[in-house]
């Protein structure tokens, strides 16, 4: 995709015709000395039709029949060609930044011509099926090194495919309070799944699987699409991902430049040849070229690894989003619609995210987030054991086990401060009781205890181990093995419909369940309906109590990088 800027010199900055109301904190038109100051205010501003003007690439050419400008959801009059949907979609700030750049948190979307702008990519079914607003949300983010769009050729190999040389996997917990960004090396090394790819000609190609390559080969080589870094990253990491959003080059020249800079701090002087970044130590505000080169180096930080360009790259990210939430971009029109043609002209989506509408309603979910907890961390690796000179990185399991965990219990890396704690307590108490209710009653015959069992992400052969035990240990001949989960969980867990609380009971004692593990649905199953047991990490063996909850502090020596400050790189 060619990002690049293509105004002409007649052409007037949409942005130029509004003004922001200090009284409304809304953008207002501006039609001349003698305009009214009570126009309507808008969420996003359109173009004047008081003056005939050569049309924008911001903004679509005004057409006759257009609702004013203040009206919200309204329809245009159709004519000519048929009648399109025109909405006007609000300007709320903190909400899309890191998912359009390659991960932050700060402004919402407007126009709906933007739709043109964004690729779309067919998944094949990969992921979740989309994010949900009662759920945590779970973004896969790649920022390819594919050589695409004008001024990229120079960078390596200009006909690569790409692959995926940054990716991020950006949890937003449930109650909308934190976020986590966890950044996986590309050079780690692990097992591709096979995956079906969609077709240029509508049909789809099974891509065989790879055992023990590095993670940036999940998309490009061999034909792999962003469908298979998401299932790459499900088998990795247990945890499901709902969407993906891929960027190129350009994202980062552009986005950069649309926000008048990305502020960033050297502790020493940089001079790298390979990514010709030439900067003295102290402060600087990079765009373009120069924040291309700074987000790419390898040689100018830490000890001239990929892991310290992830760092760095966590670092300017950080930076930017601040910069996106920043009073001067939020009150600025023409850099709101400069960081909106930058960021869809450089982005690719799933379906589920394949309009401007779609990634509004994603927005909202995220625009209440402060960046104190918003935190970059990354998947905890160690130097490949079998290599000599040491090239690719193998999964740390002391360090990276407990931090998935906490990412897949919807644990914070920040303190959270709760808003009317005492009532979030009281509500949490309640929900407690509640659950512990649910192992008060009846329990069936073992006999009578039908239940599916499923491995969601306990060791290797759980579901057979714990079907062997029920049977031959506990007088169980209705379980059955399932084996793996069609997807995985963060825990055991069981569930079971409200005309099976008796057998739920049964089956959690032998089990030894706790009442957090029971999921009661809401309405009664048919007769002979089997519960389902899926066994998570915490499993040890049946009959044994689940391993403790989610750890609730981060593990030694993990890298962080928190949102709201700023650090300089070394």
């Amino acid at each position: 995709m060619d990002a690049q800027s293509r105004g002409r010199a007649d052409e007037i900055d949409p942005a130029d015709q509004w003004v922001i109301n200090p009284r409304t904190g809304h953008y207002e038109l501006r039609l001349g000395q003698s305009a009214p100051q009570s126009r309507p205010s808008v969420g996003a501003p359109r173009r004047s039709t008081s003056t005939p003007v050569a049309p924008s690439p911001a903004v679509p050419k005004p057409r006759r029949g257009d609702g004013p400008p203040g009206r919200r959801g309204g329809r245009s009059r159709k004519g000519g060609g048929g009648g399109r949907r025109r909405r006007t979609l609000v300007v709320t700030g903190g909400a899309l930044a890191f998912l359009l750049v390659t991960g932050s948190v700060g402004a919402y979307l407007y126009y709906e011509h933007l739709n043109g702008n964004l690729s779309v990519t067919d998944i094949a079914g990969a992921g979740s099926g989309g994010f949900k607003k009662d759920q945590a949300i779970n973004i896969l983010v790649i920022g390819t090194d594919k050589r695409s769009g004008a001024g990229n050729e120079g960078y390596g190999d200009a006909n690569s495919v790409g692959h995926a040389d940054t990716t991020i996997l950006f949890h937003v917990a449930k109650d909308r309070s934190n976020a986590t960004a966890l950044s996986i090396p590309r050079d780690l090394i692990t097992d591709i799944p096979s995956c079906p790819t969609k077709q240029p000609d509508g049909t789809t190609k099974e891509i065989k699987g790879t055992k023990g390559t590095r993670f940036n080969n999940s998309l490009g080589q061999e034909g792999r699409d962003a469908g298979c870094t998401m299932r790459t990253v499900k088998d990795l990491t247990g945890i499901e991902v709902d969407n993906f959003m891929m960027v190129d080059f350009n994202a980062v020249k552009n986005l950069s430049a649309a926000v008048g800079g990305v502020p960033v701090c050297l502790e020493k002087a940089v001079d790298d040849e390979d990514s010709k970044l030439k900067l003295p130590a102290g402060e600087h505000r990079l765009e373009g070229e120069q924040a291309l080169a700074f987000v790419r180096t390898r040689h100018a930080f830490g000890n001239e690894s990929d892991l310290d360009r992830i760092k760095t790259q966590q670092q300017f990210l950080s930076s930017m989003m601040r910069e996106m939430k920043s009073k001067e971009t939020l009150t600025s029109p023409k850099k709101f619609f400069s960081l909106a043609e930058a960021a869809t002209k450089s982005l690719t989506v799933d379906q589920g995210l394949g309009s401007i509408d779609k990634l509004t309603d994603l927005a909202g979910e995220l625009k209440d987030i402060d960046l104190k907890n918003v935190t970059f961390t990354t998947l905890p690796v160690l130097d490949n054991p079998a290599e000599k000179v040491k090239a690719t990185v193998v999964l740390n399991p002391s360090q990276a086990d407990p931090l998935l965990q906490m990412i897949r219990g919807d644990v914070s890396l920040t303190e959270v401060e709760r808003k009317e704690q005492a009532a979030q307590e009281a509500a949490d108490a309640q929900a407690q009781a509640q659950q512990d209710a649910l192992l008060q009653g009846a329990r069936a015959p073992a006999q009578d205890v039908r239940v599916n069992v499923y491995n969601g992400g306990g060791p290797k052969g759980s579901a057979s181990t714990t079907l062997n035990w029920l049977q031959t240990k506990k007088g169980v001949p209705k379980a059955s093995n399932q084996g793996n989960a069609p997807a995985k969980v963060g825990a055991t867990q069981l569930e079971f419909a409200p005309n099976q609380a008796d057998q739920a009971r049964a089956l959690a004692d032998m089990m030894g369940l706790p009442a957090s593990a029971l999921r009661m649905g809401t309405a009664d199953a048919p007769a002979r309906t089997p519960m389902k047991l899926t066994l998570g990490p915490d499993f040890k063996e049946p009959g044994t109590a689940p391993a403790a909850p989610a750890p609730q502090a981060v593990p030694e020596g993990v890298q962080r990088v928190e949102a709201d400050k700023e650090v300089c790189a070394k």
